[in-house]
């Protein structure tokens, strides 16, 4: 029920009577009980109604089905149906009553979209196949902006478009139109990557074609000087990089792919590109295949190594965690150790981050630490001072207090053993600030 101040203003206004606007800005309308949602308790935006008899926002009722409830949330009833019915009569209310109320900011709910079908998606798919092989650009380029636009719109028809294959039928179109000028078809291919950089979040591309034709396309997308389609390019190799190391090969072998990858990181357009990139170099180093040790040495070469140990000094978890996964790849070459070994900054981060930032962090600490400490290629004698100037053995003794994994359990336990050799050499220090960092051998 409206308050009854509204009731009197509402009469007033009708009236023709008009308030000053120093009361007008503290008028307060309620909504209706019977307009808001029972779950969220907030003003239904698209009005739909049970088996049960009750009316719930779209929205809210779908997540409740979508966490596995068969029940009706208020009388707690098995749903006859899982399938919502618009109430149309409510949502009309609705929106008079938003109308009504505009002059004390009420905006008026707009009319909702009718969810897409999986009847409706499968007819897209159809239309995006033959518009393929009629090598219609135009056609295609405006069924992907439309897959785009429904998967913008709600997460009901993003679930949807997941669920029918839209990203597998994306993925053959921009296949397709790939093998053929990537100038005479850059609009098409752009839209298509945009698409699917949006379904990819939720799909996982585990059904996505990729050939060589589609990867030089998408490498010439992230060396393009368009920040948006960069951005598309790198979240779409997040998604389809770590489900096939044959594809790191392919992106390897890619002409300028390695360089465009390291310029994402050195001049960040956005923070999900950055870590994006971070995943893609991480399945490339830690790749099994052949051609890891020139991608190694090709990253090594570009300079990863002291990007990365500047960027560890203040990055936040997620970023911490994948650059520290990073060194730890590159660590498994002489190269990459050689160049970590050679930095200032490498034992006072890697040493700081040990209990710093999370379980994962502190694991491929102690893997680099442990491969610099521990390479018999050299005399180790300098980095283990310096180890134990920074304080490693005493924050390596917490670990095996509070325990860790058993591979990491038993690096810690290693290198405890050959810093003991040292430790009654030198003296500690603080390692917390790393300004003017320099060598100490």
């Amino acid at each position: 029920m409206m308050i009854s101040t509204w009731r009197k203003r509402r009469a007033a206004r009708l009236a023709g009577k008009q308030r000053p606007e120093s009361e007008m800005g503290d008028i307060e309308v309620t909504i209706p009980n019977h307009f808001r949602c029972p779950i969220s308790l907030e003003l239904m935006k698209d009005p739909v109604t049970m088996s049960s008899g009750m009316t719930y926002d779209r929205e809210s009722i779908e997540k409740w089905i979508e966490a596995g409830n068969v029940t009706c949330p208020v009388t707690n009833k098995v749903l006859r149906s899982l399938d919502p019915i618009p109430n149309h009569t409510v949502r009309k209310m609705i929106q008079d009553w938003c109308v009504l109320n505009s002059s004390y900011g009420i905006e008026r709910i707009p009319t909702p979209r009718i969810p897409v079908s999986s009847e409706e998606a499968l007819e897209i798919h159809f239309k995006i196949k033959t518009a393929c092989k009629k090598g219609d650009q135009i056609g295609c380029q405006n069924l992907a902006a439309k897959i785009k636009a429904l998967a913008k719109e709600s997460e009901r028809n993003k679930s949807c478009l997941v669920a029918t294959g839209t990203a597998g039928v994306l993925s053959y179109a921009f296949e397709e139109f790939s093998k053929a000028s990537f100038e005479e078809n850059f609009a098409v291919l752009d839209e298509i990557l945009s698409s699917l950089a949006v379904l990819l979040l939720h799909d996982k591309a585990t059904n996505c074609p990729v050939s060589d034709a589609s990867i030089d396309a998408i490498v010439l997308f992230l060396k393009s000087e368009d920040l948006s389609a960069r951005r598309n390019a790198i979240l779409v190799l997040k998604e389809l990089v770590p489900l096939d190391y044959r594809k790191v090969e392919m992106l390897s072998e890619t002409e300028g792919a390695m360089e465009a990858l390291f310029k994402l990181i050195k001049a960040p357009i956005c923070h999900t590109a950055t870590k994006a990139s971070l995943t893609v170099i991480y399945h490339m180093v830690a790749s099994p295949s052949p051609a890891n040790a020139k991608i190694i040495a090709k990253f090594v070469d570009l300079g990863l190594v002291s990007l990365l140990l500047e960027m560890l000094v203040d990055a936040e978890r997620s970023l911490c965690e994948k650059a520290l996964g990073i060194l730890d790849g590159i660590c498994d070459s002489d190269q990459g150790r050689e160049e970590a070994y050679n930095h200032a900054l490498t034992i006072p981060v890697l040493i700081r981050k040990i209990h710093r930032v999370s379980d994962l962090a502190m694991k491929f600490s102690v893997s680099i630490l442990f491969k610099l400490c521990m390479d018999e290629k050299r005399e180790n004698g300098g980095v283990l001072v310096e180890a134990i100037q920074r304080n490693a053995f005493e924050k390596l003794l917490v670990l095996l207090q509070v325990g860790c994994d058993q591979r990491t359990k038993e690096k810690a336990t290693q290198l405890l053993r050959v810093l003991n050799v040292y430790r009654s050499r030198v003296d500690c220090i603080d390692s917390v600030d790393f300004k003017n960092v320099k060598r100490h051998f």
